[in-house]
């Protein structure tokens, strides 16, 4: 009984906070005294349990929805991963991606004619708006992650794709069988490449690679070899995402519970992955609308892009990610040009009180920039994991009023990094 009471007076308690009104009067304001009332506007701050039902009916989703009843700590139970990875947002593995069912409920939510996202990533916000039939831009300094976007978001002649993808498995297939026997190993004097690959592996990438010329979608052939190589370096089967050095000798598995070796081809990899790669574009053919995606490899804080509504993105965390370095495979195979000193709050570059400042500058030309091109009655979506509260000061520079912030749980990470934390949907208007 008394925890019923509990419950009940916390959930009054929260409904009280979450729902107690901030009066803000454009018409009252002058303009000296619009920072301090903006800093007062926020409307609703939303912080809702597991004890209410997830919201999971997506398509219901439309402009008259209440932000408010929204509960965006699902479980996978609630959504399981086979639904957050849907056709091609899995195409390849990519750390710091923000799940897509974000991206769908707050643009059926606002409904722009055109999203931008100035920190497009692996292009979970563009599949999501050419999903829904939304124009999109997309900006990123890494030539990867607009390679990956690309691949994911290209329209396709399938027939055609399907046929190339095919032949380049079984000429590879053939040309692996007979290569080895008959002619020299292909090598490369790439050192990164000599170090991180087996040479049977490595001489199956590049053989792979040297077929590539041969096709129309060279760039859909390039992800498959890069998502191969991921998996054929000479690392731990449950450490893909952060290696520190080659892994030359048996070890014990912590993903596999045995002791496992060192992968040694790569062969089944491309294979594998050029067909699922194949699979997932075809589904994704097979839902997406007629709508425009247009991608700039950029600085976002300088960049010039198409006029847009809304703008939705997940920046980079401070410190957390070195996003160049953890596809560093895919650089050096297809011969990439790193930029990895222009990223906005790199790992290899600490947490320090500088490279704080550093990091809230940089975050806050981006949208300064970015408000250039954005039509009346825009908004700036950001999730993110604000732990330093660095985006309440960016707002206030930036002149924006916060209109919703809603925090949600997030549980459902795999593998080692399988802590729970919070992260908060701050919704701006400019």
């Amino acid at each position: 009984m008394y925890a019923s009471f509990d419950n009940s007076f916390t959930h009054l308690l929260n409904w009280y906070i979450n729902n107690k009104k901030n009066y803000y009067n454009k018409d009252v304001c002058d303009m000296e005294a619009r920072g301090k009332c903006m800093q007062n506007a926020v409307s609703s701050v939303y912080n809702p349990t597991y004890e209410s039902e997830p919201f999971v009916d997506f398509e219901t989703i439309g402009p008259s929805t209440e932000i408010e009843e929204l509960n965006l700590n699902w479980q996978e139970k609630d959504l399981p991963e086979r639904i957050r990875t849907k056709h091609v947002h899995r195409l390849h593995p990519y750390l710091g991606k923000f799940i897509p069912q974000l991206v769908e409920i707050f643009l059926r939510k606002y409904e722009p004619k055109t999203v931008y996202d100035p920190f497009s990533g692996s292009g979970t916000t563009l599949v999501e708006a050419k999903s829904l039939g939304i124009n999109s831009v997309g900006c990123d300094i890494s030539e990867f992650n607009v390679l990956l976007s690309k691949v994911k978001t290209d329209d396709y002649d399938i027939l055609l794709l399907e046929k190339e993808v095919k032949d380049i498995v079984k000429q590879f297939r053939i040309k692996n069988e007979n290569t080895l026997d008959r002619s020299p190993i292909l090598t490369t004097n790439n050192k990164y490449l000599n170090t991180w690959f087996a040479p049977k592996a490595l001489h199956e990438l590049l053989l792979f690679q040297s077929l590539i010329e041969d096709y129309e979608y060279q760039d859909v052939l390039k992800l498959f070899l890069s998502r191969s190589a991921r998996s054929a370096r000479l690392t731990k089967h449950f450490d893909l995402d952060f290696p520190k050095k080659p892994q030359t000798e048996p070890y014990d598995c912590f993903k596999h519970s045995r002791v496992c070796k060192p992968v040694e081809i790569a062969s089944k990899f491309l294979t594998r992955y050029s067909y699922d790669g194949l699979k997932r574009i075809k589904e994704f053919s097979e839902v997406k609308n007629d709508a425009s995606v247009e991608l700039f490899c950029h600085d976002s804080r300088t960049v010039k892009i198409p006029n847009f509504d809304v703008l939705f993105t997940s920046p980079p965390y401070l410190g957390l990610i070195d996003y160049h370095e953890q596809h560093r495979y895919a650089y050096e195979l297809l011969g990439l040009t790193s930029r990895d000193d222009e990223e906005i709050g790199p790992a290899f570059k600490g947490r320090s009180n500088g490279a704080k400042d550093d990091y809230v500058t940089k975050i806050y030309e981006v949208f300064k920039n970015a408000v250039k091109y954005m039509n009346e009655d825009g908004r700036i979506i950001i999730v993110v994991a604000d732990k330093k509260d660095f985006y309440s000061s960016i707002r206030d520079d930036l002149g924006a009023i916060e209109e919703h912030k809603i925090s949600r749980h997030v549980n459902r990470r795999t593998g080692r990094r399988n802590s729970a934390f919070y992260e908060d949907v701050l919704i701006w208007k400019v």
